[in-house]
């Protein structure tokens, strides 16, 4: 493993997580007491504008219950849970952070989801799984972590049947550099921000077609000034997950999208012929 890809694990590695969730979760009930996904959305949905995100992506590709459904970066399992339960699918759920998928795995025992969604520890540029396993792939604010695009976009297309779907949900540089930490990097030597552009042109040659082009940073910066004036988030939310250093995280970046220093895309793709 190379030293970004280790430091990409060392930001997320979360010692204790799941006992820490275990007591956040005491404000729904005991511990028998199932939940809903929906319940946990303030604290597993690990990227701007949160649960609607996630729905909003799933009517993009249109994921049906018949379909079979990659989350890569799933972190601790929030829209893999909301997907299967809205959309009826099997959705499998791949994070390099080890404490993230034994907490994903928990969460989902306490959903009762075990049998409709599963997870395991992978690198997303090393997909454990055989080639047109999927016939749609989902990954949200995860590729600014990983340097090699081009083989992140390869390996996703490996996996997708001909005619799957691609969606992402990704921040994107606006070529200025973002005031640190943020939530995916405390330092840029794990941040790997592509523009918008750029971002397409490493998408298109590993094998897709572009449906959908969608530049939401307003939406984005809405949200922002939403959170601002709400106050204080509900409790438990992801500083359970991220540690006590996450509202700064978080400030930094709405300050980010405000300043016009990142933007917020959403795209969906398909998976070309193999000859395309």
């Amino acid at each position: 493993m190379n030293d970004a890809l280790e430091g990409v694990r060392n930001h997320y590695r979360a010692t204790g997580l799941t006992e820490r969730l275990k007591a956040a979760l005491t404000a729904f009930g005991p511990e028998d007491q199932r939940l809903d996904p929906r319940q946990l959305a303030a604290l597993d949905q690990f990227h701007t504008i949160g649960l609607a995100a996630t729905d909003e992506l799933t009517k993009l590709v249109g994921i049906t219950a018949d379909m079979s459904v990659l989350d890569v970066g799933s972190g601790v399992g929030g829209p893999a849970r909301f997907v299967a339960a809205t959309r009826g699918c099997k959705v499998t759920g791949v994070d390099l952070s080890e404490p993230f998928v034994e907490a994903a795995r928990y969460l989902t025992e306490r959903t009762g989801q075990v049998g409709q969604v599963s997870f395991q520890v992978a690198s997303a540029l090393e997909l454990p799984f055989g080639d047109g396993a999927f016939d749609a792939v989902l990954m949200q604010h995860v590729a600014m972590n990983i340097e090699d695009r081009a083989r992140l976009y390869r390996e996703i297309r490996r996996v997708l049947k001909e005619g799957g779907r691609f969606a992402i949900f990704d921040v994107v540089s606006n070529g200025v550099e973002p005031h640190y930490p943020v939530p995916w990097a405390r330092t840029a030597a794990t941040s790997f921000l592509l523009t918008a552009a750029a971002t397409r042109e490493a998408i298109e040659p590993a094998g897709f077609r572009t449906l959908v082009w969608r530049d939401d940073t307003e939406t984005a910066k809405a949200w922002v000034a939403r959170l601002r004036a709400s106050g204080p988030p509900p409790s438990p939310n992801l500083g359970v997950v991220m540690g006590p250093d996450f509202a700064e995280l978080a400030a930094n970046l709405g300050r980010n999208l405000l300043e016009g220093r990142l933007g917020i895309l959403t795209a969906v793709f398909e998976a070309a012929p193999a000859s395309a």
